[in-house]
């Protein structure tokens, strides 16, 4: 069985990210890192692999070259192999984009189950895996709480507003998982030093056969038109107490509608 792990080299979320002239993000102003999100999509595959099931863990991300940190540090948890799509005509590419870029990357490694997470922690959209499903052509278990393979099929429960539901689909398929699935394993020592030998393939657009017209910002189907910073934060207002501190507080409030 061959598993692909989607995984992305994102801005710190802690960071003070912002955006270039061309609404594109600014990658250089901030340090990047593997996706927090991505890190549990991670987990679960190792986690089915450890149940029993004897699969091959790729994984996969499309970006600059520094998104080999990410590969690698996904490898120093677990896993087998890494794929990284390098090209500058992928710059400013969107979720569809991105999912076609994807999807070809994970025709050509060859796949049973595609596992992602639940959105990037830069963009937030969450559609990708389902555009990866369509592309692929095959079933899509999104939102996943817990994951399961066996017999051919992966189960997953999904937690509603008003239900739980459980869920399944044949294989080939892709799953999302969210970060309800349970905490993701820090990379080891051994594990670090193991990643540094494990082959990480270098592929761009002619390999995959994707025309650069259909990527980058030109092809993008969504923009940012313009972008305000975050006003910084004003400084709070003291209420003295000087035996009525609660009448005070209460009018504060009151003024602001709190009450």
């Amino acid at each position: 069985m061959k598993i692909v792990v989607c995984v992305k080299y994102v801005p710190d979320a802690t960071g003070d990210r912002g955006f270039n002239e061309d609404g594109t993000s600014d990658r250089e102003s901030v340090d990047s890192l593997l996706s927090e999100l991505d890190e549990y999509a991670i987990e679960q595959a190792l986690q089915i692999v450890e149940s029993g099931v004897e699969a091959e863990i790729t994984y996969l991300t499309v970006g600059p070259d520094d998104a080999k940190d990410a590969l690698r540090k996904a490898l120093a948890m677990g896993g087998d192999k890494a794929i990284h799509v390098n090209d500058d005509d992928i710059q400013g590419t969107d979720a569809l984009g991105t999912s076609l870029i994807l999807a070809k990357a994970i025709e050509k490694s060859g796949y049973d189950l595609v596992v992602c997470g639940m959105a990037s922690t830069d963009g937030n959209m969450g559609v990708v895996p389902a555009m990866l499903a369509e592309r692929l052509g095959v079933p899509q278990v999104t939102f996943l709480d817990e994951v399961k393979v066996e017999g051919g099929v992966v189960k997953g429960r999904r937690e509603g507003d008003v239900a739980s539901e459980t869920i399944e689909a044949s294989l080939p398929a892709v799953v999302s998982v969210t970060d309800r699935t349970g905490e993701a394993r820090f990379p080891s020592f051994k594990g670090i030093m193991a990643a540094k030998k494990k082959p990480l393939e270098n592929l761009d657009l002619d390999d995959l056969g994707v025309e650069s017209d259909e990527v980058g910002l030109s092809a993008a189907w969504s923009t940012v038109d313009s972008a305000t910073a975050r006003p910084p934060r004003s400084k709070g207002e003291v209420v003295e107490d000087e035996g009525d501190g609660g009448v005070k507080l209460a009018e504060f409030l009151a003024a602001k509608k709190f009450i």
